[in-house]
């Protein structure tokens, strides 16, 4: 069996812990220039940094049955979870009808229908654009063009699927050897400086739309013409580069107790939902908007649902397997 790298599920835990953060974080962006600082720095990488690592595990995309396999792992859970929040929500909301669309995804499962297109759409360019860089420009190209479409973009996630997948395709391109420079002292020096920054200029300009990160809105439904929504979405690419290079140039690369819960990243993307939701609807659940707070409950969620009693829990309900306790025991039998 192949040695799995500590790096790569270390940087899986940071990121993981990062979104956990980040949805706590939303309800008080506008309460405080500290808590609106740590979100619009932490979504200027943290999704287009996970993208790129799913893209970068996706080199065996041409193997026979390859998407069939990835089809039954995503859109399973996808289609469960989309019906489980929709009951959640009419729950705790006390709405007069539930409702369930499979078009428009709940809240964070737009991820996994995301991530599932990406799949197909990387079958395709790998298939049919033999030349990396022209991949990428095309994939840049659409992902500047789908801000200019006036339609829900909501609708199958299509508006982060273009947006996101030229990070998805640099992944799948990247070499592990091409990480090494990020490891010096030099870059990750300079990295940093860029960081704080950046921090700093958020700290100081509280008035920039965070939806310009989200990729999920039109130009216009931000308020700017076509040529400045273009400008903006391509800083923001720009943005986005640098501040993946920073996460993974101070990522740890040794193994520590986190370490193989890297690789339980998908139980805490669907899990912290409940808890998150339950925050920010049910008053009695509601979180003091202090960084502080904030920061050791998302340490304590993420640590809880990556855990290995959480996935060997809830196992058979996202990957159809026996929970993990059964299967270790009849593996001594």
């Amino acid at each position: 069996m192949k040695k799995r790298d500590d790096y790569f599920d270390n940087v899986r835990f940071f990121l993981i812990f990062l979104v956990v953060f980040g949805h706590l974080m939303r309800p008080y962006v506008y309460d405080s220039p500290l808590i609106y600082a740590f979100y619009m720095t932490i979504y200027s990488f943290h999704m287009p940094a996970f993208i790129f690592i799913s893209g970068f595990f996706a080199k065996g995309i041409l193997r026979p049955g390859y998407l069939k396999k990835i089809a039954g792992k995503l859109l399973i859970p996808l289609v469960t979870f989309q019906i489980v929040y929709s009951i959640f929500y009419f729950w705790i909301e006390h709405e007069e009808a539930l409702s369930v669309s499979l078009l428009i995804p709940e809240w964070s499962l737009w991820f996994l229908l995301s991530l599932f297109f990406w799949h197909v759409l990387l079958f395709g360019v790998v298939k049919w654009l033999k030349k990396p860089l022209l991949a990428l420009a095309v994939s840049i190209a659409a992902g500047l063009l789908i801000g200019l479409v006036h339609e829900s973009l909501t609708v199958l996630s299509i508006g982060r699927t273009f947006m996101f997948f030229p990070f998805f395709l640099a992944g799948y391109y990247a070499k592990k050897e091409w990480f090494q420079p990020l490891f010096r002292f030099s870059t990750r020096i300079l990295l940093l400086c860029f960081t704080v920054g950046l921090f700093i200029y958020f700290y100081a300009n509280t008035y920039i739309q965070i939806e310009w990160l989200f990729g999920s809105i039109s130009y216009a439904g931000l308020g700017a013409e076509p040529l400045k929504g273009l400008f903006w979405r391509t800083l923001v690419y720009v943005i986005n580069i640098v501040m993946i290079a920073f996460i993974l140039s101070i990522v740890p690369r040794k193994n520590f107790f986190f370490t193989s819960w890297g690789r339980n990243t998908l139980y805490v993307y669907l899990l912290h939902g409940f808890f998150v939701q339950s925050s920010r609807r049910v008053d009695n659940l509601e979180l003091p908007p202090s960084i502080f707070v904030l920061l050791a409950t998302a340490a304590g969620l993420t640590l809880l649902l990556s855990s290995p009693l959480t996935a060997a829990l809830f196992r058979p309900f996202l990957e159809l397997k026996r929970p993990g306790f059964l299967t270790k025991k009849e593996n001594k039998t």
